[in-house]
């Protein structure tokens, strides 16, 4: 039995008409008997186990650049995009001190 109708093409869906279940459209269209018919619905069940990442600040680049909280002068940087598409990337930078984190718009 097709589960599409066959006068639009649109899928048909289960309803009871008369104590008897049949396949019926928006159209009008309905099936004559549903018991022929098997439905099936499958859920994919997604498990993933959810890695944690801990923070590790070596890994990001240094540059020179004076802490406004104590005043280092090394701090580890990345560039996000914060804004649209067309406009230029935030540069994040963090003191490699006392991990004070700030934004450079320059």
């Amino acid at each position: 039995m097709t589960m599409f109708c066959p006068k639009c093409g649109s899928l048909l869906k289960p309803k009871t008409e008369k104590k008897k279940k049949v396949l019926a459209c928006s159209c009008g269209y309905t099936s004559k008997d549903l018991e022929s018919a098997e439905i099936k619905e499958d859920m994919a069940k997604d498990e993933k186990e959810i890695e944690v990442v801990e923070e590790n600040d070596s890994v990001l680049p240094e540059t020179d650049v004076k802490c406004p909280e104590c005043g280092h002068d090394k701090a580890g940087y990345w560039m996000l995009q914060t804004r649209a598409g067309d406009e230029p990337e935030t540069k994040f930078l963090k003191c490699r001190k006392c991990k004070h984190v700030w934004r450079d718009y320059s």
